[in-house]
């Protein structure tokens, strides 16, 4: 593939590897052709991991090392993204700039619309996505201007890289010769006429079509398919040729999804508006195929999306409704096929013969009083493959609503695209009206069928849709048959929104991550081998076959480890190789070294492992609790008297909520590189982790040698939020095995399905409360149980439920509570820490038990009498009684009700509703208070090492780790500040155990209160050292005052130390002081939902966030944006599945939608609570990584609120059960609609398992 070509063999490391599946962008890069027909040059944006280097023959590949560099030039595109601040951990970053630079390449004065549509294929995890597009607003004409021009490098086209004349020339040449590359297992060949590619598909029947390599390169990736011959016809005009006739459009099979969009547009100006239905609702699915880079290079292209024959392609259903043709060509002839029922004849099988292919489409025109429309639901709006799609079409006669003729198709619902012939036929000679279109509804919850275990789940959901989708296209019908501080020195960086320190690094390519390292010599690469089973014995591991392999070196097991097999958490071992059992899908047993990762990877598939299955697998909590399968301890929290509160109640309610687990999806996989010094046992390990100190005590006991044999170095993280410290240890301690036995450097990066396999997320957990109040809302006493579904090994899982226990309070002083928690030990991969560490599933009970309580007295739960008569108001002591001040709390939630304009807006959504029968909209307004620091108060520690070199210059080292959060940066204004000199001066090189020893991770939203205190002690020590120069020399530079040190040998090196705050909570007596102090947030938002669907959209976002004193502003504003992104993406789509035998489904983009662009909030405000002041962290700051995460809960409960609505117009009043995420199909249920209770009556529950397990 053109990525590993490009790092590999070419060194160019900026474009970086995300997922390889073409799902994240990262590997965006620009591919360049001349076109002799046009004389023009045409640039598409291209993901790198899925496009063969063979398909490059006469292209110009431009990557971000090609545009500009911090050492020649930047280019606009670069110097914008990093000034608007959208660049935190900086690996999406070479791929948003490649979006763009391809968008400006083709199109120099692009709209807002232009702008998100180029950037939809590219996914962050870090900045909630609002400062990248504020950065390339700056690019069109008529948009608020946020920077000044004067401040930015103007776009100058004629800058632009030129395309090479040799391959224009090249290009010219008529006649196109056969290209065939062989590799070690398979010949590549690229036939330069249709009549060559006939012929090879006569020799070759079973070799597959290649174009865009999207379906093929995706199935030998992941699904290990192999071919020895691929045939790629990119060659052949006659495939891309396009024909526009009176009766349609013949467009050739091998054309783009992007270049088949443009001949659309074209078709919809060239013919009559009424011709144009079909056009228009092809065009419509066409831009919601992948994203700009997938469809650039076809999606398959337009013949292969159709020969593919996938169930939820997006294009079958309605080119089949569309009454649409395919000519299919082989050396026996040609034939027309219909594309319909009859075309596919399962799944991923059509009619067509294995020596045929397809030539052209014909999309042909839409007759007068012929309606065409497409319908799509995906979990994502934009780059996800539809959860049920459809196309319809339906001609009526001439001046009347009589039906002539109707198709019905709809994808997502079977093996193949299913046609609805029952339903048409009720259709066709009767009226379009009430009566009809009843006994259709009737007739397709007969005709479309789907089993408890079919794959995918949602099967009530998927039946819903179909009715529902059918509804829509009948009102579609319907209408067109009817119509900083005062007196701060300017020098000081300090409270300034500074950018982050290496954002033009990150933007050119040049930052420098794990995987960018060097290969070095006699380099080995190492894969992980996985167990199959949930829970089974292993009685023989065969590896004989792997060694046999070409390029494979040796195996690692459990039995080549020379020290600790197992690493201890919270008093339970972990073992690193799995020896004689294991206990998850996933577990680690072993792992294969080879001279290349194509080499590992087929050595690892070629172990066997040999189980004997056990019987008693956990997988679900409820299990869990029925064989009592917990980790202790299990902890409880009281104060006051529960029972008595609950019996003086005037009312009392019981209720439940389920909050899914969410992976990290750190745009970075867990990467590692170790070297063999080959001295005394020395081993350097460069790594992408949060705790450096950990992993080398970790890899210092595998290997049995002191620590002080192993240095750990992290440059920088891609992403992190919690899940870079246990395994990261583990899979690094195994790498390091490799390494020694070996005798030879090696390197393990994991594939994204790995990754998201091995290292577990956010812990899965079912809350249940019962709660007693009065009438006027108040509530006098709560009882609340949390189930954590831990895994299979404990990792983090007692800490997290102890945390969970500590925020049940959340902002309401309840004078009766009680918390129980029990971490579950189940037979999934084990989970771990994860941004908010159980406070925001915690909170989204504490908050559903409120909104339960509102709706129980049929109020609305931010009315004064619920939420704000239950919230602290004075100095108070919390339920751990820890004294604190709650003042900036209430004025956090009184600016967001004012900022937000929340009274006023409710009005209008009410008006709004009552106006509106299948579109509803709500709001919610939710307040957090979270405590910063680590309980346990070795954990607060740091320490720094601050050198001054004779020039001047200083280098700053400290225990903290760079993940995007900006922790260097802040460091460095820390520095500015405390030595008086510019932040230039000031260089953070990385984060080595080296330089400082014994650190602490960097979490808990702590690294720049505990590191920032230990550079301002080292500085402050340096500051003081030179006191007696500045004093003899005040006019001197900083530069003659560091000479003059050092000729009077002065110390210019300091280290730095920070005790930390000595906190503790005491289980036994259910007190303590766990935290520093306290960061206040209240986030307010309305959303608009479609109740046929389930499909919501956000329309507004106000939040208000006590951060004290901001260090840097818009540092701060990137982490509140991107943990609200990150908390919408919890609460409302990220799914994870399993299988019922423990194997997880969910491994990719492609299964997992993390948020996108098309999810930031139509309007999103964020406010810095003003005068506010901490004197427990460094400058008054707070710390504020992990606190907004919850915020995005907002929507969630917003989207409760308007299926309350849509609930009310149905006759159902109260409190219900909304489980997290709010996914449209539980959104669509909720809501309960005719259509949904039709499907839900006729349902029958079978004896078949469930496809997926109900974590």
């Amino acid at each position: 593939m053109l990525l590993s070509f490009l790092r590999k063999n070419l060194r160019l490391t900026g474009t970086k590897y995300g997922c390889g599946g073409g799902g994240c962008g990262a590997c965006t890069v620009m591919v360049s052709r001349y076109d002799p027909q046009t004389k023009n040059i045409n640039h598409w944006s291209v993901n790198a991991c899925l496009l063969p280097v063979c398909q490059l023959h006469g292209a110009a590949v431009t990557t971000v090392e090609g545009i500009g560099s911090t050492k020649t030039k930047l280019h606009p595109v670069q110097e914008r993204i990093a000034k608007a601040h959208g660049s935190q951990c900086g690996f999406c970053t070479p791929g948003m700039v490649m979006s763009m630079y391809t968008l400006l390449r083709n199109n120099p004065q692009p709209t807002m619309e232009d702008v998100t549509e180029g950037l939809a294929g590219n996914l962050c995890r870090c900045t909630g996505y609002r400062p990248i597009v504020d950065g390339y607003r700056t690019f069109c004409e008529g948009q608020p201007e946020l920077f000044s021009k004067g401040d930015l490098l103007p776009l100058d086209p004629t800058q632009d890289l030129i395309f090479p004349p040799e391959l224009m020339r090249l290009a010219e040449v008529k006649d196109q010769t056969t290209q065939r590359f062989c590799g070690e297992r398979m010949t590549w060949i690229s036939p330069g006429s249709l009549n060559e590619l006939l012929q090879l598909k006569a020799d070759y029947p079973q070799a597959p079509l290649v174009m865009g390599n999207t379906n093929i390169g995706l199935d030998m990736k992941f699904k290990g398919i192999f071919h020895p011959v691929i045939i790629s016809p990119t060659q052949v005009p006659e495939l891309f040729k396009v024909t526009q006739k009176p009766e349609g459009v013949c467009v050739g099979a091998g054309c783009s999804m992007s270049f088949l969009k443009s001949v659309l547009e074209r078709s919809i100006n060239d013919f009559p508006p009424e011709s144009t239905h079909m056009f228009r609702a092809l065009l419509q699915q066409i831009k919601l195929v992948g994203g700009q880079q997938i469809r650039n290079v076809a999606v398959s292209t337009l013949g292969g999306n159709i020969a593919s024959a996938y169930p939820n392609s997006d294009l079958t259903p309605i080119l089949a409704a569309g009454r649409c043709t395919l000519v299919a060509l082989s050396k026996d002839g040609r034939r027309r096929v219909p594309i319909d029922k009859d075309f596919f004849l399962g799944f991923a099988k059509t009619v067509l013969k294995p020596d045929e292919i397809v030539l052209s489409v014909f999309i042909p025109a839409s007759r007068p009083n012929e309606i065409v429309h497409a319908f799509r639901h995906a979990p994502r709006k934009e780059s996800a493959l539809a959860t049920v799609n459809a196309g319809m079409r339906v001609w009526f006669n001439e001046n009347s609503n009589v039906v002539k003729e109707i198709s019905i198709y709809y994808g997502g619902v079977g093996a193949t695209i299913l046609s609805a012939d029952r339903a048409c036929q009720q259709i066709v000679g009767r009226p379009w009206e009430e009566a009809t279109l009843s006994d259709v509804y009737s007739t397709l919850v007969d005709e479309i069928k789907l089993g408890p275990s079919a794959p995918g789940g949602k099967v009530d959901f998927r039946r819903s849709l179909t009715l529902s989708l059918f509804f829509k296209f009948n009102l579609l019908c319907v209408l067109c048959v009817q119509n900083v501080l005062e007196g701060q020195s300017a020098q000081d960086p300090v409270g300034r929104p500074m950018m982050h320190r290496t954002a033009l690094s990150q933007a050119t390519g040049e930052a420098v991550y794990c995987d960018d390292l060097p290969q070095t010599d006699g380099e080995l690469f190492l894969v992980i081998v996985t167990s199959s089973r949930p829970h089974a014995k292993i009685t023989h591991i065969d590896f004989s076959e792997a060694l046999k392999l070409p390029g494979v070196v040796d195996v690692i097991t459990a039995k080549d480890i020379p020290g600790k097999r197992f690493r201890t958490f919270t008093g339970y071992d972990e073992e690193l190789l799995a020896e004689d059992e294991v206990t998850c899908v996933g577990q680690m047993v072993c792992a294969v070294v080879a001279d290349s990762k194509a080499h590992a990877k087929r050595g690892a598939a070629a172990v066997k492992i040999s189980y004997e299955d056990l019987q008693d697998r956990i997988f679900t909590v409820e299990e869990a609790i029925e064989k009592e399968s917990f980790f202790l301890p299990r902890r409880q929290i009281e104060r006051g008297d529960v029972e008595k509160g609950l019996r003086e109640a005037e009312q009392v309610y019981e209720g439940e909520i389920r909050i899914g687990g969410q992976e990290h999806f750190y745009l970075e996989t867990q990467s590692f590189l170790v070297i063999p010094i080959g001295e005394e046992k020395e081993m350097k390990v460069y790594l992408s982790t949060q705790h450096p100190a950990f992993t080398q005590e970790a890899v210092a006991e595998t290997l049995g040698i002191p620590s002080n044999r192993v240095s750990c170095h992290v440059k920088r993280l891609g992403g992190a939020f919690g899940g870079k410290v246990t395994k990261t240890a583990i899979l690094a301690s195994i790498t390091a095995v490799a390494a020694s036995k070996t005798g030879r450097p090696v390197r393990c990066v994991l594939e994204r399905g790995e990754d998201m396999l091995i290292t577990g997320g956010r812990h899965p957990v079912w809350g249940i409360y019962k709660v007693g109040f009065m009438k006027d809302g108040r509530i006098t006493a709560a009882d609340f149980q949390y189930y954590a579904n831990a895994g299979n090994v404990v990792d983090e899982s007692v800490l997290v439920a102890e945390k969970i226990l500590l925020h049940l309070d959340n902002a309401y002083n309840i004078p009766n509570l009680r918390g129980r928690s029990a971490a579950c030990k189940t037979n999934l991969p084990s989970n771990t820490a994860f941004r908010g560490f159980g406070v925001p599933q915690c909170m989204l009970v504490v908050e559903s038990m409120i909104d339960d309580v509102a709706l129980k007295l049929g109020r609305l739960p931010e009315e004064v009498s619920i939420r704000e008569i239950n919230m602290y108001k004075e100095v108070s002591l919390t339920h751990y009684k820890m004294e604190f001040d709650p003042e900036n709390l209430v004025r956090c939630w009184n600016e967001c009700m004012k900022k937000a304009d929340f009274r006023q807006r409710r009005q209008g959504i009410d008006l709004f509703n009552q106006q509106n029968q299948f579109k509803k909209r709500g709001i919610a307004i939710v307040p957090i208070k979270y405590g910063i620091g680590f309980a346990e108060a070795f954990l607060n520690q740091a320490a720094a090492l601050v050198h001054i070199y004779k020039d001047g210059s200083v280098l700053v080292s400290h225990g903290g780790t760079e993940m995007g959060q900006g922790i260097h940066t802040k460091v460095q204004q820390v520095a500015s500040r405390e030595l008086n000199i510019p932040t230039s001066l000031i260089h953070i090189s990385e984060t080595s155990t080296q330089c400082v020893p014994n650190t602490c991770p960097s979490a808990a939203s702590f690294g720049t209160d505990a590191n920032g205190m230990a550079v301002k002690d080292a500085c402050q020590i340096l500051y003081n050292r030179l006191e007696p120069i500045r004093k003899k020399n005040p006019k001197g530079t900083w530069q003659n005052w560091i000479i003059t040190a050092f000729l009077q040998k002065i110390s210019l090196s300091a280290t730095g130390y920070y005790r930390g705050h000595d906190l503790d909570m005491d289980w036994e007596k259910q007190e303590g002081k766990p935290y520093a102090y306290f960061t206040y947030a209240v986030g307010c938002s309305e959303v608009e939902l479609d109740c046929l669907t389930g499909e919501y959209r956000t329309l507004r976002t106000d939040i208000v966030v006590d951060i004290g004193r901001s260090i840097n502003p818009s540092i701060d504003i990137g982490q509140i944006e991107g943990a609200f992104m990150q908390g919408l993406g919890l609460y409302t789509m990220e799914e994870l599945k399993f299988s019922p035998s423990g194997v997880l489904y969910t491994r990719g983009p492609s299964q997992y939608k993390i948020p996108s662009f098309c999810d930031v909030p139509l309007k999103f405000n964020v406010y810095l609570l003003a005068g506010s002041s901490n004197p427990h962290a460094i400058y008054s700051s707070k710390g504020i990584g992990e606190p907004t995460v919850f915020l995005g809960s907002s929507v969630f409960f917003a989207i409760k609120d308007a299926v309350t609505a849509a609930r009310k117009d149905a006759g159902l009043t109260g409190p219900f059960q909304l489980n997290s995420p709010a996914t449209p199909e539980r959104a669509c249920l909720a809501c309960a609609t005719h259509f949904t209770q039709m499907v839900r009556d006729e349902s029958t529950s079978g004896p078949a398992q469930p496809w997926a397990l109900n974590i």
